[in-house]
């Protein structure tokens, strides 16, 4: 076989070649060729294609984030120091030439440095790709022959749509379009050349001066989940369970509270092309609004949802006095929270107990009830239909204002 990939032939021609290798069959003279082609018959298990291995390799599957790890991509804040580029220094320089002994100053201005703006990105779904420093790019120095530096480049940080940016307390920034931006820190400008000190009674100035530093803050970033729907109710109510069931999120899901420990957000896709983003809220207690557990940094979630799915566990007695604890954490945290537009989800319908308890809720409860169960998927399409109906009517709402309603 090196015979034949000596001679020109490929791994891949020597089964339409039967394998041949040549052996020298006569002596000087003879009239027959000295050289004769000898077929070697190979085994049929014996393979010289990579092609054929190729096909039969799998593609291994990205295996699914677990909730701990989740807990740790997912970042809703982040202290940020930014520093804006320092500008570059003043040029230095006096002109010279043959037969031009005296061509006067020629140093040119520092470039200006260049800024550290947050902008606003919808691929952006974490501040865990936020790094905890940043520094814009120095302007450059000012040449010869009245050359001024180059500016620096502006360094743009993506943030998610929905960021607070925050500077002792108090906000500064609110990121809530995509492409929006904001200088989060001024580049320094650039300093004087010896040219720009020329002057009748200073023909030769040495004077120049450096670049000025840029602006340095220390900045909090908040991120506040931006969704059309917002799910809350009590921990193990059954949030994650109805998300995954009308979506393609895959929150975890356990027998336990407090399994959600990060909101989520899924997608509902409708037969028009209309997506609908439903947030999974992690489980509140009483006394959120006092910031017991980790009230407002679930509360704050809430504040961008444009409509409410309150889920009550069915199966629980009294179900109607989960709701009226869940409006009190809402309005005592902001005034108004509990009477944006809203609809009740019994869930568990699919237990005894929730079938009796389901007409003493609809007895207490003002708001409209859809009883369904995640778990067997009973009823989903009712709150599919009621929720795409909420959807229209802020789309129309915002439409009417002159503002653009928020597109997934």
């Amino acid at each position: 076989m090196a015979g034949l990939c000596a001679a020109g032939l490929g791994c891949s021609a020597l089964p339409a070649a039967a394998g041949a290798v040549l052996r020298r069959c006569g002596a000087a003279g003879s009239s027959r060729s000295p050289w004769q082609p000898a077929v070697l018959l190979l085994s049929p298990a014996f393979s010289t294609s990579c092609a054929r291995r190729a096909k039969d390799r799998r593609l291994r599957q990205k295996r699914a984030i677990s909730e701990r790890q989740l807990t740790r991509y997912f970042v809703d804040q982040r202290k940020v120091r930014v520093v804006g580029g320092q500008g570059g220094d003043g040029g230095h320089s006096f002109h010279s030439e043959p037969r031009k002994v005296f061509g006067g100053p020629d140093g040119g201005n520092g470039g200006d440095g260049g800024h550290v703006i947050f902008k606003a990105d919808q691929q952006m779904k974490s501040l865990s790709s936020v790094f905890r420093f940043y520094r814009g790019f120095h302007g450059e120095r000012g040449g010869s022959k009245n050359c001024y530096g180059a500016n620096g480049a502006h360094l743009y940080v993506k943030v998610p749509v929905g960021t607070l940016v925050k500077e002792d307390g108090e906000v500064v920034a609110d990121l809530t379009q995509h492409g929006e931006e904001y200088i989060a820190a001024y580049g320094g400008a650039g300093g004087k050349g010896n040219r720009f000190f020329l002057s009748n009674e200073n023909r030769a100035p040495k004077l120049f001066t450096p670049g000025e530093p840029g602006q340095e803050r220390v900045l909090q970033l908040e991120l506040k989940t931006t969704a059309h729907a917002g799910l809350v109710g009590f921990p193990n109510a059954g949030k994650s369970s109805l998300l995954r069931a009308i979506s393609r999120a895959k929150p975890a899901v356990a027998a336990y509270p407090f399994t959600t420990l990060n909101p989520h957000v899924g997608i509902v896709h409708y037969q028009d092309y209309e997506q609908v983003a439903v947030a999974d809220i992690p489980g509140l207690i009483k006394g959120a609004h006092q910031n017991r557990g980790l009230g407002m940094a679930f509360l704050k979630h809430i504040e961008r949802c444009r409509f409410l799915l309150y889920v009550v566990d069915l199966s629980v007695p009294q179900p109607w006095i989960q709701l009226q604890d869940l409006k009190y954490e809402l309005e005592a945290y902001e005034k108004g929270l509990s009477e944006r537009p809203c609809v009740v989800v019994g869930n568990k319908i699919d237990l005894a107990e929730s079938r009796i308890n389901l007409p003493l809720l609809r007895e207490q409860v003002a708001e409209r009830v859809i009883a369904l169960s995640a778990l067997t998927g009973d009823n989903l399409e009712e709150l599919l239909l009621h929720l795409r109906e909420l959807y229209d009517t802020y789309v129309k709402t915002e439409q009417s204002r002159g503002q653009s309603p928020v597109k997934w």
